[in-house]
């Protein structure tokens, strides 16, 4: 071979699909998503809707809404007009409340709480029942709700719904 001569290399073909190379696709697109995802998500942009639970609305939600960042995360708002249903988890849910005057019936305990207030849901192994009320009949109260996927299923948590809210017709 002459000294001046180079040798072309062929771009190298595409890697067969296979649970790694998936595995390693999605977090490219994960990280992607967390660059590049929305940074203001509109409340008129998302649905609102009535559930066992009462009148939700998810702002992140990875099972609903895929295009986000942060799909390790929910987060939802709850309009609590009378109560909400009643369920049983493991817990570990922040809940800032937005508006209103209500209090939540927690392991048979009541705690109140009115616009400003963060309510914390204790983490238990066996589950913390609990049910939201409102206050002020007519006047909606409004709070958000914030959990991490990744710690609710580091802890195997199940939801066990009760009671449903008394808006939900199913």
């Amino acid at each position: 071979m002459a000294e001046g001569e180079k040798t072309r290399v062929r771009e190298r073909p595409p890697l067969a699909e296979n649970p790694y190379e998936m595995n390693m696709r999605r977090r490219r697109e994960r990280a992607e998503r967390n660059r590049t995802g929305p940074v203001l998500i509109k409340g008129s942009d998302r649905e609102v809707f009535v559930a066992r639970q009462g009148r939700l609305m998810f702002y992140l939600n990875p099972y609903a809404y895929n295009d986000t960042p942060l799909q390790q995360w929910q987060v939802f708002k709850h309009e609590i007009r009378t109560r909400s249903g009643k369920h049983r988890h493991q817990g570990g849910v922040i809940i800032y409340v937005l508006d209103g005057k209500g209090y939540s019936i927690v392991d048979g305990e009541r705690v109140d709480w009115k616009k400003g207030d963060l309510v914390l849901l204790p983490m238990k192994p066996e589950g913390v029942e609990h049910q939201h009320f409102n206050s002020q009949p007519g006047t909606p109260a409004f709070w958000v709700a914030f959990y991490s996927i990744p710690i609710i299923e580091h802890i195997a948590a199940e939801m066990e719904q009760v009671e449903d809210s008394p808006e939900f017709k199913g």
